[in-house]
């Protein structure tokens, strides 16, 4: 499948769109907000943020909130993802179990890591999860017989 890239407009429009998805965090124990901004191939955009909770392994990272929202309502083909925090002097980078979840959705598709005055690093996702793991691996050869441990 061939990889559209975005415009340089495209791009700042993206960047944009996560930093307003970022006033919807809810972060009140971390003070960390969070927006991503989702790029459909066809040209659809999702946003999300990052959704905390009292008992804290349940909150939800903005790049997590986002992909769920696009594939929940029938997207899988993703293009771009901008991501948006309050950090100054360093790009927002996503959380490994977001690396993964986006890994699943291909490897080739472009990641913006933003900062608070909406500079950007262009990033792939295969270049955030090098050596990944995905779908396609589990359709390689493995071993056929695995002994039981009866």
């Amino acid at each position: 499948m061939d990889q559209r890239h975005l415009s340089q407009e495209e791009v700042n429009e993206l960047i944009h769109q996560s930093h307003e998805a970022k006033t919807f965090s809810y972060s009140p124990y971390s003070k960390f907000r969070v927006g991503a901004a989702l790029k459909t191939r066809d040209g659809r955009v999702f946003t999300g943020c990052n959704v905390e909770n009292a008992c804290y392994n349940l909150g939800v990272c903005a790049e997590r909130n986002v992909i769920a929202k696009a594939v929940s309502e029938g997207y899988k083909d993703f293009i771009a993802i901008a991501i948006a925090s309050d950090m100054e002097k360093e790009f927002i980078s996503p959380c490994g179990a977001c690396r993964q979840v986006m890994r699943e959705f291909g490897c080739k598709w472009e990641v913006y890591l933003t900062k608070i005055d909406k500079s950007y690093e262009k990033m792939t996702v295969d270049e955030l999860l090098p050596r990944s793991f995905g779908p396609d691996d589990l359709c390689k050869k493995k071993v056929s017989n695995i002994p039981s441990n009866h």
